[in-house]
């Protein structure tokens, strides 16, 4: 028997027990991560939660990074857990749009002592990364989901072999509608012109644009990690 049936869980109570549980396990947060999870939770703010960014944290170690970049990165969180596990000469690259949230992402570093591993760019992250040479070890995109195909586009070439893509949304978020993505990739194996079989919306379009780009690329091989709301993971071959 399966232990969620032993135990009367349902399926849906499932994934925020996991999530529950991935948190309980994973890299502890610090006063900082916790008073940055308050102020999203407050807010409304959308951010990746400690169980992804302490697996994104992870991540950072498995690929041994110096150099990690962030297609958009609010007010900080998830750059404070790369930050935190990056060498004392390593470098983190903050983009965002918004002069306020780049901002009080700063002061979050600057508090943690974090602050000298970070670089803070203000202004559009596909942009910004035109004037970055690489090699990048870990690449997380969380902009516009309709731009995740074009901040991969930007960035492949400056993946270090073996490096890491994350990008995070990959199953929700806004309107992303996860089943409309499952029927979309499910259809893909067997029509001619998926893109006909199932209408996706605006957002959801973005994210399927982007795994097509991502798995059609030879060098790189992908997974989805189902925590927070979902992160397709991919690493390029070494």
């Amino acid at each position: 028997m399966f232990p969620r049936e032993a135990a009367g869980m349902s399926a849906d109570e499932l994934p925020d027990l996991l999530e529950s549980y991935a948190t309980a396990i994973g890299p502890a947060a610090d006063e900082i991560i916790d008073e940055m999870g308050a102020q999203a939770r407050r807010e409304g703010f959308p951010y990746v939660g400690p169980a992804v960014g302490g697996w994104l944290a992870m991540c950072a170690r498995f690929a041994d990074a110096e150099r990690v970049f962030e297609f958009g990165s609010g007010f900080g969180y998830s750059a404070y857990w790369f930050a935190r596990v990056l060498p004392v000469d390593g470098e983190v690259v903050l983009t965002e749009i918004d002069a306020d949230e780049l901002d009080q992402a700063r002061e979050y570093l600057e508090r943690g002592g974090l602050a000298d591993r970070a670089a803070f760019e203000h202004g559009d992250a596909i942009e910004i990364v035109e004037a970055y040479d690489g090699p990048f070890d870990v690449v997380l995109i969380d902009c516009q989901k309709e731009r995740y195909a074009e901040a991969f586009e930007a960035v492949r070439e400056k993946v270090a072999p073996g490096g890491i893509v994350a990008a995070d949304n990959a199953v929700a978020g806004g309107s992303i509608d996860a089943a409309d993505l499952l029927a979309y990739f499910e259809d893909d194996r067997d029509a001619t012109d998926a893109e006909t079989a199932v209408d996706l919306n605006a957002m959801s379009r973005g994210i399927a644009d982007y795994l097509e780009a991502v798995r059609a690329d030879p060098e790189f091989e992908t997974s989805l990690l189902p925590l927070g709301e979902g992160v397709a993971v991919s690493q390029r071959e070494w």
